[in-house]
């Protein structure tokens, strides 16, 4: 915890600024997948002689046809991709609130320092891997500062078909799914009901040539992770999406999905999780619970009518647990986003989710966030906790690299037979390449 240190929290950003500098070239996004525009074929989003007012590298130049040749001929090609978050946490509690929870001091966080490698190995049929390590991860143990995030191989079957084997993220969430530097909110609510990475495989077939549905599906096991202090066993995800309404000339489309988790155990169960932030204790907490495995079902959907957009989740969790009733728990957001300056974030048709916004202008986009989170692990015998959290924040992407963002929220805690509130105000810097 960091307590009267200014100077050192601004050395630490200056820090992410510092290891920024050294790159040469920016992927448009720090995903393995392309984005894809509204015909389904992958471009890029960032036009390479665009300037802006706040310091940055230049976008990289597209390839000419050469260089692309040259390039799909090649049996091995990397590139890295990197990723800098840093937040300052700042707390207000009554005294509720300290009673449940104790005193949450205020704190700077080095929130995620990814580094990850991409490329393909092969020659007519190319496999790609991607290789990636991070500091304070999304789901870390506190004890744990690094970790391996990312060791995956992605088979091609066939055009719109990838199978990928390795340590890599589920597919379950909405928020979970797509890239948190991409999501318009700070921090994610729902994690008591995803991990954020897994060992095991998952297949993604993209349909149609526009590619306006997709559906995923996985199988991971836990206790194949080297990094891993448990081994729950199997668990078991599907995700499905569409794009129901589709309007790209003026940029207006609603995207819905559904998913299952089926949840592995090894006689023993924990729901637990932060009230949108990654500092400071559990606001709701179930302890270890007596399971057999768990069902998880999810519904999300994003409405874009241009700059404007509203991002919804709702996630339940059906603990199969005879001794305590079989509980369940239940969690869900909405959040809306306006890019005042007119930009939309850009829909990925070969993953189903939205990208981070592009600024056009030299000033750059600020984005006017406002969001209501809910989070129940309150059922029968069980007694881990709820919240409700409402947030509105500001968000400005500099550049295509470059993201600033400040906003408040307030939680209200039921736990341990008391009703705390608190506030927080969250401040980010991210640099994305």
């Amino acid at each position: 915890m960091v307590v009267g240190t200014t100077g050192r929290n601004c050395a630490a950003l200056l820090v992410l600024a510092m290891v920024a500098i050294p790159a040469r070239a920016q992927q448009t996004e720090s995903a393995a997948e392309p984005a894809g525009d509204h015909t389904g074929a992958d471009v890029q989003l960032v036009d390479h002689k665009r300037k802006y007012f706040f310091p940055d590298l230049p976008p990289a130049k597209p390839p000419t046809p050469e260089e692309a040749a040259r390039k799909a001929e090649k049996f091995f090609t990397i590139r890295p991709s990197l990723a800098m978050l840093g937040d300052w946490t700042n707390y207000s509690q009554d005294a509720a609130s300290v009673a449940q929870l104790g005193v949450q001091d205020d704190e700077f966080q080095v929130r995620s320092a990814r580094l990850t490698f991409l490329g393909s190995i092969g020659s007519d049929y190319k496999v790609s891997y991607q290789v990636g390590g991070e500091y304070k991860g999304f789901d870390t143990d506190p004890e744990q500062n690094w970790q391996l995030t990312d060791l995956a191989l992605t088979f091609p079957l066939g055009a719109r078909t990838k199978l990928t084997v390795g340590k890599t993220k589920e597919t379950f969430s909405y928020e979970m799914v797509g890239d948190a530097a991409n999501l318009p909110h700070s921090e994610r609510v729902l994690s008591p009901f995803f991990v954020s990475r897994n060992f095991g495989a998952r297949v993604l077939h993209v349909f149609g040539a526009d590619k306006r549905a997709t559906l995923s599906a996985g199988a991971y096991n836990d206790g194949w992770d080297i990094n891993s202090k448990t081994s729950r066993g199997w668990d078991l995800t599907a995700r499905a999406t569409g794009l129901v309404w589709d309007d790209p000339a003026n940029q207006r489309f609603l995207h819905l999905g559904l998913a299952y988790r089926h949840v592995a155990s090894d006689g023993q169960l924990r729901y637990k999780g932060r009230a949108e932030t990654n500092v400071g204790d559990n606001a709701v907490d179930t302890g270890n619970i007596a399971a057999d495995g768990a069902d998880h079902f999810g519904a999300e959907a994003l409405l874009n009518v241009g700059p404007f957009s509203l991002l919804g989740e709702y996630v339940a969790a059906n603990v199969d647990s005879p001794t305590l009733d079989d509980p369940d728990f239940s969690g869900w957001y909405l959040t809306g986003s306006w890019v005042i300056t007119g930009e939309t974030r850009p829909y990925d048709r070969n993953v189903g989710y939205a990208r981070r916004v592009i600024p056009k202008g030299y000033a750059g986009a600020p984005e006017l966030v406002v969001r209501f989170s809910s989070v129940d692990l309150d059922s029968g015998p069980v007694s881990g906790g709820s919240f409700d959290k409402t947030y509105l924040g500001v968000n400005w992407w500099a550049t295509t690299r470059w993201k600033f963002g400040v906003g408040w929220g307030h939680t209200w805690l039921d736990r341990n037979g008391l009703n705390g509130e608190s506030d927080t105000i969250l401040t980010r810097v991210q640099w994305v390449y």
